[in-house]
């Protein structure tokens, strides 16, 4: 097994012969993550097992917590394991298999105890005994080598998202919960750390890092490996991630434990009403919250708090069925005074879902109005595992650079991606690392072109105007007590006008001359704010001529008048 999709194939097929059966095809992921898991503490602690072993000996009985010299023994690791067993040893006694089982996993560190739990690792081990699948698993387990030597952290990263991937598919759940697929998160974070290098040279930096919905955690891993690697490798990043699910939750600590980062600084539950990192600030955030997630379970929480002035979500509410725009007020309420990046993945909807008033266009005015958009790349179609449709990333800043304040770049980038030899659920198509070089270059030309348009912050804006037409009755306009004509609701019209027209000048040239007896109720204005991105980049393509479509419709019934008697020869035959 060369590569982590000959690793992920393997465990797949462990899977599917040992839990065929006792187990439903849903209930495999449950199962065979956590081993995964365990396999990969094994592997990585494999090296330093036996040192670990004879310091807890010696110091056991000496000191009221030896963690410390434990910690030592591992040679900078900060977990371990003082159990003799790992699964390889576990192997190797079938007939208590039981007992081992529990020793291994009593032996180790708190930190990782807290992780496997969200596995629910008991009930697991419960039934894998009952079924008499415990010894199976486990031995099948060790023939997989994925020691950092030979899976670096990077491949381990693919592997449990292509596992993720399958497992959800079977249990009709969506993958686009969990990950992201790593070209889009180079995409994201190349974006994110164009304009911005310099800050990020010399000695001595420190910067943090967060995601809110962090899946596996691909997106705090790769942010880290791009400055590192590519801009100063002498910076300190510090990552932070929130996740609700727990068993992503559990492999996201994993591999942030074995990263030899601070594993508390993941953490778990709903960002939206459980936010583990309140009052901390971060100077760079990437996310791809899931499409459509519905916050109704933490309606009252969150209107509580759409209430207070300083409150997260004071802006505006989202319809209760989609909370994208949630997870970026969250975010933005995290930005440092002294200014933080941020990128965020979108469907459609929070780029013109709702008229003006509504919760999704005042929080659009409220970010937009601030000078926070700083651009939005449209990116190709089936880019992801569990959905076909169009997505968007969303470039969000407190620090603009000069020549982007008050202006918003719009990237039309629908057309950089190649096709897939195969494909993988609904993914079908990929960005290339060329065309990611090229796309980061239109966004750092920040000039207008075929793929880039730059508009004001106002051109976004329109004021919604409420247009009124009399009530007549037997021929006459019926007035009120001050003698002004009554509006006849069911002739209320409603015109949307750019900010920066004069909306009475507009009144006239647009209205009056349609319906010379109506006038604005102004009382009624409404500011709203929308981007409707296929109509900045639509492209006119003039109807073909009659004698154009005469043509083509003789070709095809000459095409068909020889099929027909291809057909009819046939028949006679």
């Amino acid at each position: 097994m060369n590569n982590f999709q000959d690793k992920a194939n393997f465990i797949w097929q462990v899977a599917d012969d040992i839990l065929r059966g006792s187990f439903k095809q849903h209930e495999y992921g449950d199962v065979i993550l956590p081993f995964v898991v365990l396999r990969r503490l094994d592997c990585v602690l494999e090296d330093h097992k036996d040192a670990v072993i004879t310091t807890y000996k010696k110091f056991k009985d000496v000191l009221p917590d030896p963690a410390q010299v434990l910690l030592h023994a591992t040679n900078g690791l900060n977990f371990y394991n003082t159990s003799y067993y790992d699964l390889r040893r576990l192997a190797q006694d079938a007939g208590n298999i039981e007992l081992n089982f529990n020793n291994y996993i009593n032996g180790f560190s708190e930190n990782v105890r807290e992780m496997i739990d969200n596995f629910q690792i008991d009930k697991i081990v419960a039934r894998l005994l009952k079924n008499n699948l415990m010894f199976p698993l486990v031995d099948k387990f060790t023939e997989i080598d994925l020691h950092p030597d030979v899976v670096a952290n990077h491949e381990m990263g693919y592997i449990f998202e292509e596992l993720l991937r399958r497992f959800s598919e079977m249990s009709n759940e969506t993958a686009g919960e969990h990950y992201t697929p790593r070209e889009v998160i180079r995409l994201m974070v190349n974006l994110l750390f164009a304009e911005h290098q310099e800050e990020l040279k010399g000695r001595g930096i420190i910067r943090t890092v967060f995601d809110p919905a962090c899946g596996t955690g691909g997106m705090l891993t790769i942010a880290k490996e791009h400055i590192r690697q590519k801009i100063n490798p002498d910076v300190e990043i510090v990552m932070y991630g929130q996740e609700l699910n727990e068993q992503t939750y559990a492999i996201a600590k994993s591999d942030v434990l074995i990263m030899g980062e601070e594993a508390d600084n993941i953490r778990q539950g709903t960002s939206f009403s459980e936010d583990r990192f309140k009052g901390t600030r971060f100077n760079y955030m990437l996310s791809n919250p899931p499409f459509g997630v519905s916050w109704k379970k933490e309606q009252e929480f969150i209107k509580n708090e759409a209430n207070e002035y300083h409150g997260r979500f004071h802006a505006g509410l989202p319809r209760v069925s989609d909370g994208a725009l949630l997870f970026l007020q969250h975010m933005i309420s995290k930005m440092e005074p002294r200014g933080s990046r941020i990128a965020i993945i979108f469907n459609g909807s929070p780029l013109f879902t709702g008229d003006a008033g509504s919760g999704e266009s005042n929080i659009r005015k409220w970010i937009i109005e601030n000078d926070w958009l700083e651009a939005i790349i449209a990116l190709p179609t089936e880019l992801f595992y569990n959905t076909g449709i169009a997505t968007y990333i969303w470039i969000v800043s407190n620090r603009k650079p000069e020549r982007r304040r008050g202006k918003v770049q719009l990237i039309n980038a629908v057309d950089y991606y190649q096709k897939m030899r195969k494909s993988l659920g609904n993914k079908r198509n990929y960005i290339t690392d060329e065309q990611i070089r090229e796309i980061t270059a239109i966004y750092t030309q920040f000039e207008a072109g075929e793929n880039c348009k730059i508009f004001d912050n106002d051109d976004f804006g329109y004021t919604k105007i409420t247009v009124e037409r009399p009530l007549i009755e037997n021929g006459e306009i019926v007035r009120d007590k001050r003698g002004k004509p009554k509006p006849d609701t069911s002739l209320r019209d409603y015109e949307k006008v750019p900010l920066k027209e004069d909306i009475d000048k507009y009144f006239e040239r647009e209205v009056k001359p349609h319906v010379p007896d109506a006038w604005m109720d102004r009382s009624k204005d409404k500011v709203g704010y929308e981007i409707n991105f296929t109509k900045y980049f639509y492209e006119y393509k003039p109807l073909r001529s009659l004698e154009e479509i005469k043509a083509g419709i003789m070709a095809l019934e000459g095409e068909t008048e020889g099929m027909l008697k291809d057909i009819l020869g046939d028949v006679r035959k």
